[in-house]
């Protein structure tokens, strides 16, 4: 990655009657005129969209960088004049989204030049949380991939990067303390042929899928990786916020430990191949096992030091094998547990308190919001009813918030982006479970609301929300790439204005613009 990428965006070519900033400013006067900047250095190559270019010439320019600490957090105000170019800000995130504007701005006119229109733009977001999922547990995308994936974060102002390394069918993180995780749990025999289209096969809810008979990996990210992923991510204003799945998608996990699995259950040294919910989940009755996930989740804490959040999964736990453990039936004894409900329960209680005890606070899929749970847990809306996952409790956001919880939002027929988007002869497979939210349209996408249905005087406990792209179907680069954009910016918009949105043909017409910024960036965006 060249240095110039820091700011994490690319150019436009900039319409007369209005930016096409993507997300849209909140406030935005067109002056007359242009700045032109032409930097010192001179370059041989010419490409229409070069991140070093634009840097060179941004870096070279007069400017005036100040704090104002009567805009809100995360908000900047820029004016671009005849030859200078002045930013106040709230804090440093502020000053970085006012480069990324200016970025977007930015027309290369020769080689070394470049043209920015005069104008006064003052902005922030509406919500502090706006985040994107990559899964890597399902298909491993690599260091390099992750660090381009937080560029275009960064381009489109998202701050939460949520990881979801590790589930039923990988390990995908180095703990020194426990190398029998990516021993066993980072390789499979065999994988998802490329290119096959997974979906539910009703009645039966079996998986239809094509299985290749190469073995995949082992694949899986060390710590230096790590670390160097997080410093990438922190100097776009990024936070990282890893995930470990429980006690439920642990078969990567009871891959490298068997022993953990629950009594009269067998499980072997591989993680799982096919993609569905798998009955096999940690034997929460085992002293072992929990004393184990405490211990790795010490570790991810030293790992992500700057993570406010740790997200614990919670989502997908089939109770069959606990009704007929001993040890599980004996937890639920000796807790005064009403039944295995209450013994997930118990174990998120612990976990969250054990998290808080190293000075984060736990987030998890809104499963883990039944029962009695700490305050402090944010809980994360994936599902509209029980029937989603495994059929468990289901806590609505506006119930949880009454509850005093925090929410993030990512309802699936709204954000996940791996579901099919509606385009006619789409070359790339999906991962649609769901027959009523099968299709997420770049219309739909951009409709979401954090908000809808939490009372006024409660949305203050909405965080915000983010896009997923689930790792099923999701095989590389190109097809993450395919799945996230346009929709994501469409989602990305709805997180920085909030209501204050201009609408969807205003945003259309911005991202027919905006679409070629991202070709022209070699990000491989759908069709509008």
């Amino acid at each position: 990655m060249k240095n110039a990428v820091y700011f994490a965006a690319t150019m436009a070519v900039f319409a007369s009657n209005a930016a096409a900033l993507v997300p849209a400013a909140r406030e935005f006067a067109a002056g007359e005129g242009v700045l032109s900047i032409t930097s010192k250095v001179s370059f041989t190559e010419i490409d229409w969209y070069d991140f070093d270019r634009v840097g060179q010439c941004l870096a070279e320019v007069e400017k005036t960088v100040v704090r104002d600490k009567s805009l809100p957090p995360e908000g900047y105000r820029l004016h671009v004049g005849a030859d200078s170019i002045a930013i106040a800000s709230a804090d440093d995130a502020g000053e970085f989204y006012a480069y990324q504007t200016l970025r977007q701005l930015a027309t290369l006119t020769s080689s070394n030049s470049i043209a920015i229109p005069r104008c006064i733009v003052r902005d922030w977001p509406a919500f502090r949380w706006r985040g994107l999922l990559i899964d890597e547990a399902r298909h491993f995308l690599g260091k390099e991939t992750v660090l381009k994936i937080l560029d275009e974060m960064a381009m489109h102002k998202l701050n939460v990067l949520h990881w979801h390394l590790v589930d039923d069918q990988g390990w995908r993180v180095e703990i020194k303390r426990h190398p029998e995780l990516v021993e066993y749990g980072s390789v499979r025999p065999c994988s998802v042929r490329f290119g096959t289209h997974a979906s539910w096969k009703p009645p039966a809810h079996a998986m239809e899928y094509e299985l290749n008979k190469d073995r995949y990996g082992p694949f899986f990210h060390t710590q230096d990786d790590v670390r160097e992923i997080v410093a990438y991510a922190k100097a776009r204003h990024i936070t990282v916020m890893p995930e470990i799945e429980l006690p439920g998608h642990v078969r990567a996990l009871l891959a490298a430990h068997p022993e953990f699995i629950c009594e009269g259950a067998t499980h072997g040294r591989e993680p799982a191949v096919a993609w569905s919910v798998q009955k096999e989940v940690l034997c929460v009755g085992n002293d072992d096992a929990v004393r184990f996930l405490e211990d790795v989740l010490d570790e991810v804490c030293e790992l992500f030091p700057d993570a406010p959040f740790i997200h614990i999964g919670g989502d997908e736990c089939p109770r069959t094998n606990w009704k007929k453990c001993r040890k599980c039936q004996a937890r639920i004894a000796s807790e005064g547990l009403v039944d295995e409900s209450g013994l997930q329960a118990w174990i998120t209680a612990r976990m969250v308190r054990h998290i808080e005890k190293k000075g984060r606070r736990a987030a998890g899929w809104d499963e883990i919001l039944a029962g009695d749970v700490p305050k402090s847990a944010v809980g994360m809306v994936w599902r509209s009813s029980p029937e989603g996952g495994a059929g468990t409790e289901f806590v609505s956001a506006a119930e949880a918030v009454g509850r005093g919880h925090d929410m993030v939002m990512a309802p699936n027929e709204y954000c996940y982006l791996n579901y099919m988007q509606g385009i006619e002869h789409d070359p790339y497979p999906y991962f649609s479970v769901w027959p009523s939210s099968s299709v997420i349209t770049l219309e739909k996408a951009y409709s979401f609301d954090p908000c809808a249905g939490i009372p006024a005087e409660r949305r203050d406990r909405i965080l915000g929300g983010q896009a997923c792209v689930w790792g099923e179907s999701t095989f590389n680069i190109f097809d993450f790439e395919w799945k996230a954009w346009p929709r994501g910016c469409a989602i990305a918009e709805a997180l920085w204005l909030g209501d204050e949105r201009p609408g969807f043909a205003d945003f259309l017409e911005r991202m027919e613009k905006h679409r070629i910024r991202l070709l022209d960036a070699h990000i491989n965006s759908a069709p509008l």
